[in-house]
């Protein structure tokens, strides 16, 4: 797929798929006290020695059975625009990982759910995550 891709306006889906994330939010703190920050949920559902892999392992159930669940009753994929050079996308996934654990958290645990708890530690995240996105889409939209 060219990285010329644009992406369609979807504010409806946008706006559900908003208010489920948050709603996982709530859920998860509420029911457990964690922040559902992906890299922590998965993290702690891979050993499977600790006392709560349980939910950890159905959070993520639940990020894989999502999409299926849409393909199910609207007949349609979910549509992702992400390259197809698999030595990029391993490369990026492993930037994320090593920011993940330098930034002791990911977009999800500091950016829905450290800014809702006012936390000036995810602010800062945040402003990186989006400062280094904003850089990584000038390079490869228009100088590379």
């Amino acid at each position: 797929m060219p990285l010329e891709t644009v992406t369609p306006f979807t504010p409806l889906a946008s706006t559900l798929g908003g208010v489920l994330i948050g709603l996982s939010a709530v859920l998860v703190m509420a029911l457990f006290g964690r922040i559902a920050g992906i890299s922590g949920i998965t993290t702690g559902a891979l050993p499977m020695r600790r006392d709560d892999w349980d939910w950890r392992l159905a959070f993520v159930a639940g990020l894989i059975a999502a999409p299926l669940l849409v393909l199910a009753i609207t007949g349609t994929p979910v549509r992702q625009t992400v390259p197809t050079d698999l030595l990029a996308m391993a490369i990026a996934g492993l930037l994320v990982g090593f920011g993940t654990v330098m930034g002791s958290g990911c977009t999800s645990g500091h950016g829905v759910c450290g800014l809702a708890r006012l936390s000036p530690r995810s602010l800062v995240a945040v402003l990186t995550f989006m400062a280094t996105a904003f850089v990584t889409v000038l390079v490869l939209r228009h100088i590379i």
